[in-house]
């Protein structure tokens, strides 16, 4: 299960990359589509506080950034991923992480339960950018799993 953990965020890394190329391609990018990106980014990080038990009250994950923001914040966070699931057990995978949600509800769930909506919610995200990209004249990111497997984009 590590080595598949591992391999989804590798995944889920390269194709919020190739969503932010299909936009920086753009000049300008479509209007609704870079508040995708941040609020990708963002959730990413601050279900990567949940998990490290880190406060998140008062977190923005809608926050106002442009592209180049979210350009600088892609390397940080990957590497702050890769870090954390570098740490990862088995046991780990098991652990319920208790957190309150942007609503301000008290929620628990397994950290394996919260990678795996990482990766789904990401890419939810990324499918409103392509579709907001094809919107405005652009080439959507061709970022299915299966293709950054058979081009071996991922390892």
């Amino acid at each position: 299960m590590l080595n598949h953990l591992h391999k989804q965020f590798a995944y889920n890394n390269w194709a919020n990359n190739e969503a932010f190329a299909s936009l920086d391609r753009m000049s300008p990018a479509p209007p609704r589509a870079v508040p995708f990106l941040a609020h990708i980014l963002a959730a990413e990080r601050l279900w990567l506080m949940r998990l490290q038990r880190v406060p998140t009250d008062g977190f923005d994950v809608w926050p106002r950034w442009n592209i180049e923001q979210c350009e600088r914040e892609m390397p940080e966070l990957t590497g702050l991923w890769d870090r954390y699931l570098q740490r990862l057990t088995p046991d780990t995978l098991k652990e319920i992480v208790p957190y309150r949600n942007s609503k301000g509800e008290e929620w628990r769930n397994s950290v394996l339960d919260v990678l795996t909506h990482v990766i789904i919610h990401s890419g939810y995200h990324r499918g409103q950018i392509a579709a907001e990209v094809r919107r405005f004249g652009g080439e959507p990111a061709y970022t299915d799993y299966i293709h950054a497997l058979r081009q071996s984009l991922i390892e």
